[in-house]
């Protein structure tokens, strides 16, 4: 891409410009070698307007020169002056490190959006494991073989044969030493995933469940599901179907098919992916938490290195696995039915249900799933352009069922004229539906999201987008 063309985009993930060099340069050029690479300008301002910049006989020499010394380990990048409007700016062309992290005087940067942000040590320690093709679960940990349940791993040997992934015939010792399950010590995989008491060597490996009202000041019910990582899966969805509503429909057949409020597949996609990809070195348990409105599963650990938000939206995208003994395990037992489809696949799954997107997040040092029951949030009433009175309106019906034209009015303290108008857009929009023409009779229902195929698109657009917090 040419320079001017670079100008003329403006600064973001892998461009940024600097009136002058010095050790923000540098920590930028870190930044762009731990993510994606890039360019940094020397020579224009913030506002994208050419500066220029003064250059010696040396200048360049010497700035190339200054940056290898600075940072650790060293990286080939290129450097040239460029004629850009009769002025000088200097171009740093650098590439992503095929080894990370880069530090600068003993600090790693990462590019975030246009700006650079100080490495965790924890993001540290992740990406030189990733890039060195290590593996925490593959550590070895203080317990033995006489901390594993026999019974635990026969079983996952009848599934994984069964699954035809896996074609074991040995005993289940040799089989968790052939797997790298077991080495001279138990691996932190193999106490997770088969231990008799995982949580005695892990106590952060639990998955807390907890059924609220409204918010977290009324618990209505509390479950901390302490097993090994396999039957923890199930004991979650035990959980979440005590908690959730269903109903059934007959279709002529003997047996009548339930419909669950939430797709059940891929609520179990989701704490599968919670358990198998979550960062298990932070002291922190998983968390599900169910409410009158949505379901929230939290895990520990931000998305591995080269995944982002906005990726996990897309159909196809790269697969990284964080723990990849205790993902092998769960792919070979068909827990997994492919590695970087889990999104892809909730996606699907509550777009059938006629649900809105699931709402992906990066918060509190872990990532975050949100199901919504319906697709009415305030965040996207709010991306529609609605005023407060028709948001309190549409919240209204979601409870009450109906309104009319009186109770709107009486609810926002309006005049009829008024009323009138908003609810008019209110249907206009496809939002609500008016039951009868006009008349005492004449009420406003909330339309049914899965006729409602504009407001799908709509809801697709905003929420991938916007990823309101509540």
């Amino acid at each position: 891409m040419k320079v001017q063309e670079l100008i003329r985009n403006g600064e973001g993930e892998r461009v940024e410009f600097k009136e002058r060099f010095g050790k923000e340069v540098i920590q930028t050029v870190v930044a762009l070698t731990n993510t994606y690479g890039g360019h940094v300008i020397i020579g224009i301002n913030d506002k994208g307007r050419v500066k220029g910049v003064k250059l010696g006989k040396e200048t360049l020499k010497d700035w190339y020169n200054e940056i290898t010394q600075n940072i650790e380990p060293k990286i080939n990048f290129r450097i040239e002056k460029v004629k850009v409007k009769d002025k000088y700016v200097v171009v740093l062309d650098v590439p992503e490190a095929p080894i990370k992290p880069i530090s600068y005087r003993g600090r790693c940067y990462k590019r975030v959006r246009n700006s650079n942000k100080i490495m965790l040590p924890s993001e540290i320690a992740e990406l030189h494991n990733f890039y060195t093709g290590k593996s925490w679960d593959a550590l070895e940990c203080e317990a033995s073989v006489r901390d594993l349940e026999k019974k635990k791993v026969e079983e996952y040997v009848k599934l994984a044969n069964s699954t035809g992934r896996r074609k074991f015939k040995e005993d289940w010792l040799t089989v968790l030493k052939k797997l790298s399950l077991v080495k001279k010590k138990a691996t932190w995989a193999v106490v997770l995933l088969f231990g008799k008491e995982p949580q005695r060597f892990l106590l952060s490996s639990a998955v807390h469940c907890g059924k609220f009202k409204h918010d977290k000041t009324v618990i209505l019910d509390d479950l901390m599901v302490e097993t090994d990582l396999i039957n923890a899966v199930d004991e979650v969805m035990k959980f979440i179907t005590r908690h959730i509503s269903v109903r059934y429909e007959f279709e002529g057949k003997p047996r009548r098919k339930e419909i669950w409020e939430y797709p059940l597949e891929a609520l179990r996609e989701a704490v599968i992916n919670a358990i198998v990809h979550r960062d298990y070195r932070i002291p922190a348990n998983i968390q599900l938490e169910i409410y009158d409105d949505r379901i929230e599963i939290w895990s520990p650990g931000k998305l591995p290195p080269g995944i982002t938000v906005e990726d996990l939206y897309k159909k196809e995208h790269q697969s990284v696995v964080r723990n990849q003994l205790i993902a092998q395990v769960f792919y070979d037992i068909g827990f997994i039915e492919r590695y970087g489809s889990g999104t892809t696949k909730i996606i699907e799954l509550c777009k059938e249900h006629g649900l809105p997107l699931p709402e992906f997040k990066e918060i509190f040092n872990g990532f975050l799933v949100i199901f919504r029951k319906d697709v009415y949030t305030e965040g996207y009433l709010r991306n529609l352009g609605l005023n407060e009175r028709q948001i309190k309106a549409v919240f209204y019906v979601k409870e009450k069922g109906r309104i009319t034209n009186k109770e709107y009015r009486k609810l926002n303290g309006v005049s009829q004229r008024t009323a009138t108008r908003d609810l008019t857009k209110l249907v206009s929009i496809g939002i609500f539906e008016q039951i009868g023409i006009t008349g005492r009779g004449t009420f406003y229902i909330i339309r049914r999201q899965k006729e409602d195929k504009e407001a799908n698109k709509k809801t697709e657009r905003g929420q991938t987008l916007n990823y309101d917090k509540n």
